[in-house]
């Protein structure tokens, strides 16, 4: 579970054309303001290490700013901190120093590759990226390399801009930057979006020539791919939530703290312009409606990657409703199918293709419909002993 501190909820400086925030923004539920000791006093509650979120987190005030980072150091020796990197200041750097602030910045590229995360205007943009970039290479320079994230678009991942892409990344792990995520580009939530999303047939592209890079870099891991084949190996202990069972209005991966201390959900599954309060407890409607829907309906009956994938994040649904599987789902299945032969063909197991599969759905299934989530690698553990 990731806690995740939104002072000022989907507040943001600059108005990134895809971002899947802007239906918030939009309805005007952004909060002007926040309680600070409120927000401390459910994170007191919680007792779990947390991250800074937004929105943009640094728009902050940053006496309070630094007040959140001194409970994380002082309580979890240090807190995670997600920003699009256009407000860090020099005087920012030692914050991040002093209170083990692990940084992770959202930029698509280098200069024209980031145009999608507009700032007003194009000539905006472009400094705000260059401001980005610096800031990037002064944390790498201090010894503190961000986590990179990284959505794929036309702007950045058409079949033109891939190499160049390619070439960038390759200069982030000169600096030294390790970990990058790669996001698919969220399709339902802005107009302003409308003509950036790739087609699945791109999208795939441009992974599969990503997976590649990461086998030219070996020092640069996106973590998308491992995941995956561990997600078909059945260890799915350290794996991403897009890939685990996930209650739209509970949601296990992510825990908001927002502005007056109430608890939310991811940020992803938020539709319309709703901000969803948190439900008192999970449920797997999804995962059962899922399992048994045809595919032409929308489901993912059959599906002999369903274990690993599960219809996939709720939050990239198709149309934006949540008892659909991922609009992504042929670029997901792609990916499957290409670490699978590679799994296979070295004699690893692929759960997917594994006798225990039916079994082991049927097992999930029944867990589901009682409220329990068990990860696969405890189910495999009893067929593994006998």
């Amino acid at each position: 579970m990731t806690v995740e501190v939104r002072p000022l909820g989907d507040k943001c400086n600059i108005k990134c054309r895809y971002c899947y925030q802007e239906g918030i923004r939009t309805a005007g539920n952004v909060p002007t303001r926040y309680d600070l000791d409120a927000i401390i006093a459910t994170l007191d509650r919680l007792g779990e290490p947390f991250s800074l979120f937004g929105g943009e987190i640094m728009m902050t005030r940053r006496s309070d700013l630094e007040r959140l980072m001194q409970l994380g150091f002082d309580r979890h020796g240090g807190v995670g901190m997600q920003t699009n990197g256009t407000l860090i200041e020099e005087r920012d750097i030692e914050l991040f120093r002093k209170y083990r602030v692990r940084i992770g910045i959202s930029i698509d590229g280098s200069g024209p590759l980031n145009d999608a995360r507009w700032a007003g205007s194009l000539a905006a943009t472009r400094r705000a990226t260059a401001r980005i970039e610096a800031a990037i290479e002064t944390l790498c320079r201090e010894g503190m390399p961000p986590n990179v994230i990284v959505t794929l678009n036309r702007m950045n991942a058409a079949p033109g801009r891939l190499d160049v892409l390619c070439d960038w990344i390759g200069f982030l792990g000169s600096l030294g930057v390790r970990k990058l995520r790669l996001h698919l580009l969220e399709q339902d939530e802005t107009e302003g979006g409308e003509g950036l999303a790739l087609t699945a047939q791109e999208n795939l592209v441009a992974l599969r020539r990503l997976r590649r890079l990461e086998q030219e870099l070996p020092s640069v891991e996106f973590d998308i791919f491992t995941e995956m084949a561990a997600m078909l190996g059945g260890d799915d202990a350290r794996t991403s939530c897009v890939f685990h069972a996930c209650d739209p209005y509970a949601t296990r991966a992510v825990v908001g703290v927002e502005s007056d201390g109430r608890l939310g959900n991811c940020g992803r599954t938020n539709k319309d312009g709703v901000t969803h309060l948190r439900a008192s407890r999970e449920a797997f409607e999804r995962q059962l409606s899922l399992y048994r829907t045809p595919q032409a309906d929308g489901g993912c009956q059959g599906c002999r990657f369903f274990l690993a994938c599960k219809g996939n994040c709720p939050g990239t649904a198709i149309g934006g409703d949540w008892r659909m599987r991922s609009i992504d789902c042929p670029v997901w299945f792609g990916l499957f199918e290409d670490i699978e032969t590679e799994l296979l063909a070295s004699g690893e197991i692929a759960i997917s293709r594994s006798e225990l599969r039916p079994d082991l759905e049927a097992k999930m299934i029944a867990a589901w419909s009682i409220g329990d989530n068990p990860t696969l690698h405890s189910l495999l553990q009893p067929a593994d002993s006998t």
